[in-house]
């Protein structure tokens, strides 16, 4: 009897100690348990198989004892959520929210602090974070690791890039995990500042995929008053350990209970079109915090920018460098200053003619002949235009033509300066009917010692779209840490960059054919992405004739950016006159709308190819975007998407028959075709190239 009366309370221990939750589907399920000595385990499964065998869990605190053993269980609670929301501006124009929740009270007996985990399960993946309830034993403190780890089963197949602080913008790289190694890098490929001390550290998202085709994306959700969580890796054991960025004396995160950290989120499926299409990390954000969002627009854009990265104008106003403003004797004219009066209006005539929504200017303000390098802490004051620059003039012209221009925040990394001058530029904003400001961070921050994608920045992101909000006015930050699903609850955080853009096609090796196939996988899943794509002039010695640059696509590519990289800001980024040489190929951006009622991802490859179908919000016509990487591709899709009894033109803007992304980029054609949902469509991409297909319903 008493060994009975034993085994039965072993039992119940190991119950209570050991409990798991399963995704609605039934396929994902996770497994809690808390070791003899009350370290917190989890294991994750996907059709009965580990994916991420038991790896540990905690938080480790400044000048204290860690959270990461001696626990108890107070209690376990598990709910079940299944609701549906409607994003202001999104992919889908309904986004369902379904899960199974398991939330786990822990009290820490050696010094009484409570800490619960919460863990959600969804049918695409799995997210935990830490809650810090409000109690006496823990109030203020401070961070200093955490201790979240991701053991793999495998040697999986990684795209990745290194784990900078201070900048995304990299091309990413495919290897084995076991062969991650920063230091046979080269880290002069572009303008990112270096904040790299371990060989084997990258960021999140990180995408993988074994060699039974299982796909898994490791990343986080709800990044607010946290730093950005890189990834330590062991090459050896395939483990992954959360790295969070610190500040410039070395802590990690000041906080003050009750708070949360953000989700750590594991997405797994045997299909890729899942991951990309997951909706997940918008979830797990708040809802939206703004009542009124009737204001907030997508916005198809032209502007005064890329004719500064090709080298046919300037930022700056000056010749001297040594000028102090604009009314210094040193401050002469350079002639090719881009942001003039006149340059604008052109520009705004020419988004006038062809159904635009706004105008971007770079380089209005003073400042910027001292600026990039110098890092100082007061360059710009962002009211202050160049003399060549009417803000009242170009202001008017554009309200006379229909036009929204959007302002322009080079902070050069100064954020104390920026935040001084916030609310008068703001004003400035209201007074000249701006709605939306680009702001940007190159450089190292100010102060000193901080990074970008540490708490104190991650704070200033969030600010400035708050105080944005405040306005009525849409943010599309660029330089800023990669997006984590704010966006969801300040939906006028419209667009950010926050990795390797489509510039750096213009004046270094560029991004390789590969690249935009990637990014849907890995940075547009915290977010829309401000790419600019839309280039016709591929290669640079069209300005140039010793520059040997040039953009890694076809232009047939160029056009179905516009669909698999999701935006509601877009830009068609080359010059007004480019575009006039091949209006055919133009009409596609006119035509290709930016905010969406459904979206459908037809086939999807990291690192090979995409194809995405989508429907205009409060529309019958759909648009079509299909890209590839280096490699040509054939596919056939049947067309079972559009709505069935309906018939409707398919205009097809294809690769040529010699398109080539390096030999012959700009060769394509277009043809029409009638069709309906019972028909069937075959697409032939050139090396890096794509197809762009828009469908009408014919009346």
């Amino acid at each position: 009897m008493r060994n009975f009366q034993l085994l039965f309370f072993l039992v119940l221990v190991l119950s209570i100690n050991a409990q798991t939750v399963s995704s609605p589907s039934k396929l994902i399920s996770l497994n809690f348990k808390l070791t003899s000595d009350g370290k917190l385990t989890y294991t994750v499964l996907f059709k009965s198989k580990n994916i991420i065998n038991e790896s540990t869990l905690g938080i480790a605190i400044k000048n204290s004892q860690n959270l990461d053993s001696n626990f108890i269980i107070d209690s376990i609670f598990q709910k079940k959520v299944d609701e549906t929301w409607q994003p202001v501006l999104g992919e889908q124009s309904n986004i369902r929210n379904n899960y199974n929740q398991m939330t786990v009270a822990l009290t820490q007996q050696s010094t009484s602090r409570k800490l619960n985990l919460i863990f959600k399960i969804f049918n695409e993946g799995v997210a935990f974070r830490y809650e810090f309830p409000k109690q006496e034993k823990l109030n203020y403190f401070i961070i200093s690791d955490e201790k979240s780890q991701f053991n793999l089963t495998e040697n999986y197949n990684v795209f990745w890039i290194p784990g900078d602080y201070d900048s995304q913008e990299y091309s990413y790289n495919e290897t084995k995990l076991s062969e991650i190694d920063n230091s046979k890098l080269d880290m002069n490929n572009g303008i990112g500042v270096k904040s790299i001390s371990s060989p084997f550290r990258v960021q999140s998202p990180l995408m993988m995929k074994s060699q039974n085709g299982i796909y898994l994306n490791i990343f986080e959700a709800a990044v607010v008053n946290y730093p950005v969580m890189h990834l330590d890796v062991d090459t050896k054991k395939y483990s992954l350990t959360s790295n969070l960025v610190p500040n410039a004396i070395g802590d990690k995160a000041y906080l003050q209970t009750p708070c949360v950290s953000p989700w750590r989120t594991i997405m797994i499926s045997d299909d890729a079109r899942d991951i990309v299409s997951s909706k997940m990390i918008l979830n797990l954000n708040e809802p939206s915090k703004l009542t009124d969002t009737s204001w907030i627009k997508p916005m198809k854009y032209v502007g005064i920018w890329w004719e500064m990265h090709v080298g046919l104008s300037t930022w700056d106003y000056a010749v001297s460098q040594n000028a102090q403003n604009v009314a210094d004797s040193n401050l002469k004219p350079s002639g090719k200053h881009g942001a003039t009066t006149e340059n604008t209006k052109k520009y705004i005539d020419f988004a006038s003619k062809n159904g635009f929504d706004g105008v971007l200017v770079e380089g209005w303000n003073v400042g910027w002949e001292d600026w990039y390098g110098n890092w100082k802490e007061n360059v710009f004051d962002f009211t202050t235009p160049y003399p060549d620059f009417d803000l009242k003039v170009v202001a008017d012209y554009a309200k006379s033509k229909n036009i929204k221009m959007i302002m322009h925040h080079e902070t050069s990394g100064s954020v104390a300066n920026y935040e001084r001058h916030l609310d008068r530029a703001i004003n400035l904003m209201k007074q000249y009917g701006y709605p939306a400001v680009k702001s940007g961070y190159v450089g190292r921050i100010i102060p000193r010692g901080e990074f970008h994608d540490g708490q104190t920045m991650v704070n200033h992101y969030n600010y400035v779209a708050q105080r944005m909000a405040e306005n009525k006015l849409m943010l599309n930050s660029h330089e800023s840490s990669r997006p984590t699903g704010y966006s969801r609850t300040y939906p006028n955080y419209i667009a950010a960059e926050a990795a390797r853009g489509n510039e750096f096609n213009a004046w270094s090796i560029g991004n390789p054919p590969m690249h935009e196939t990637i990014l849907p996988f890995t940075r547009l899943l915290g977010g829309p992405m401000d790419y600019t794509p839309g280039i016709f002039e591929i290669k640079m010695n069209h300005y140039n004739q010793k520059k040997t640059e040039q953009v890694h696509t076809t232009l047939a590519k160029q056009l179905a950016l516009y669909v698999t990289m999701y935006s509601p800001l877009q830009m068609a980024a080359d010059l007004p006159e480019n575009y006039e040489k091949y209006p055919d190929a133009f009409q596609f951006i006119k035509d290709v709308a930016i905010d969406w009622q459904e979206s459908i991802y037809l086939e999807a490859e990291p690192g090979d190819y995409i194809t995405v179908v989508r429907k205009a919000k409060n529309s019958e016509k759909w648009f079509l975007g299909s890209i590839t990487d280096e490699n040509s591709r054939k596919t056939e899709l049947k067309l079972d998407f559009l709505t069935p009894n309906i018939k409707y033109k398919a205009i097809i803007y294809e690769d040529g028959k010699t398109a080539d992304w390096k030999i012959n980029p700009i060769n394509y054609q277009i043809k029409s075709l009638v069709v309906t949902s019972k028909s069937k469509i075959k697409l032939i991409l050139a090396k890096g190239g794509g197809t762009a297909i828009s469908f009408e319903p014919l009346k």
